[in-house]
């Protein structure tokens, strides 16, 4: 089943009018689609300037950086959640407030269950569940191009080594994540340290960032399988040059650009976006501690790796490499 390309013009009000728009959208309601684009480029605040810079800088990226276009199949959506009540469409990336992000929606859609008006009532672990929010490859080719033409898509991205830090941190230096220990963490060990104790190898607990960072870019590692999704390319996750994006959110102004998305799909006095806990996030200084003891050779290659999300998204290669 193939798709037609999702990386379409915005639609004109008339157009956005018209057609399917969800069962929960009231045809007298302004789509979030129609209340972004049908303003007046004149009187445009600094906050709709700013994205649509982030929109335009994207679409050029895309043409300058994207050799071959293709259509989308279902696969490549399998992380493009919908939110059919506010004709909004989200991409979430691991390790980008996507938690907080699948909370909210979960108010949003009803899927939050009886007595839960606030996105934090939800554990973090059952914001993760599948089943209880829809994500677009789970619906029809004719009802896929029809949300992909009339609802507002989104995405948050982040400066790409903070992100793979993140991921790090989060998945191989907790002592309770045993799941990815075992599952990558062993494979890690097996692969990247010759003289490992069997007890590494059985357990993958202690894996270290340069080891990771090995595993990263030997090409064995993705002919056996695809990245996992907590380090995968934002551009392998969400497709940018081939859907178009509305709302290019980022990490580094997320509240900001959480309440604009909330604002276009009129749902800010409905549900308001988790404060985030900056006492522990990854700072570009504290990723800067963890490529001091990584080689130019090896920072090198994983600069390389993940370039598109770099140049697509405007992050400048971190001051603290030593590659140039």
């Amino acid at each position: 089943m193939f798709l037609m390309c999702g990386h379409l013009s915005p639609l004109s009000s008339g157009a956005a009018q018209g057609g399917d728009h969800g069962r929960g959208m009231s045809k007298s309601r302004r789509s979030p689609l129609q209340t972004l684009y049908d303003t007046d480029p004149m009187e445009l605040s600094p906050v709709q300037v700013m994205h649509q810079g982030r929109r335009e800088l994207l679409e050029e990226s895309c043409r300058s950086y994207t050799r071959k276009r293709r259509v989308l199949i279902p696969e490549d959506l399998k992380h493009v959640i919908v939110d059919d009540q506010h004709s909004l469409l989200y991409c979430y990336v691991p390790k980008v407030a996507c938690t907080n992000w699948k909370r909210v929606l979960m108010v949003l859609t009803g899927g939050a269950g009886p007595g839960r008006n606030e996105p934090l009532q939800i554990p973090a672990h059952e914001a993760h569940v599948p089943g209880n929010l829809r994500t677009l490859s789970e619906y029809s080719t004719a009802e896929i191009n029809q949300r992909l033409r009339s609802y507002l898509k989104f995405l948050f991205v982040r400066e790409p080594f903070e992100r793979l830090v993140s991921a790090y941190r989060n998945k191989f230096t907790r002592s309770y994540n045993t799941a990815f220990h075992k599952r990558y963490g062993t494979k890690i060990v097996r692969r990247q340290r010759p003289d490992a104790r069997p007890e590494a190898l059985e357990r993958g607990n202690d894996v270290s960032f340069g080891e990771f960072v090995r595993y990263l870019v030997d090409p064995a590692t993705q002919r056996e399988e695809p990245f996992n999704e907590h380090w995968e390319r934002v551009h392998s996750l969400c497709h940018p040059c081939l859907i178009h994006y509305d709302v290019v959110g980022k990490y580094e102004t997320l509240e900001d650009d959480a309440a604009y998305v909330l604002k276009l799909a009129g749902a800010e006095s409905e549900v308001r976006f988790p404060a985030s806990g900056k006492n522990t996030r990854t700072t570009g200084e504290l990723a800067a501690t963890y490529f001091k003891d990584i080689s130019p050779v090896y920072q090198r290659k994983l600069y390389n790796l993940y370039r598109m999300d770099f140049l697509l998204f405007n992050y400048s290669m971190p001051a603290y490499l030593r590659v140039r």
